[in-house]
């Protein structure tokens, strides 16, 4: 790989990185379970704890709505 593909794909990460975090910011401060939150984003529980737990990344279906989420629109 170039050295450009994978400085790409560092910034994808860390955009996605950013946006878990941003994610558990949000469930703190309002005292949201993560099965509350899972229940909220129409996932399942083990897959909002993998993300969490760095063993997963959201799909792009999964960005579009933690993002709607965090926006305040539901």
């Amino acid at each position: 790989m170039t050295n450009s593909i994978i400085c790409y794909i560092m910034q994808l990460q860390d955009i996605i990185m950013d946006l878990i975090k941003k994610l558990e910011i949000y469930r703190l401060e309002n005292k949201i379970s993560q099965e509350k939150l899972a229940e909220m984003l129409g996932v399942a529980f083990s897959t909002v704890n993998r993300w969490f737990n760095g063993h997963t990344e959201p799909n792009k279906i999964q960005k579009y709505h933690i993002e709607k989420l965090l926006k305040g629109k539901k």
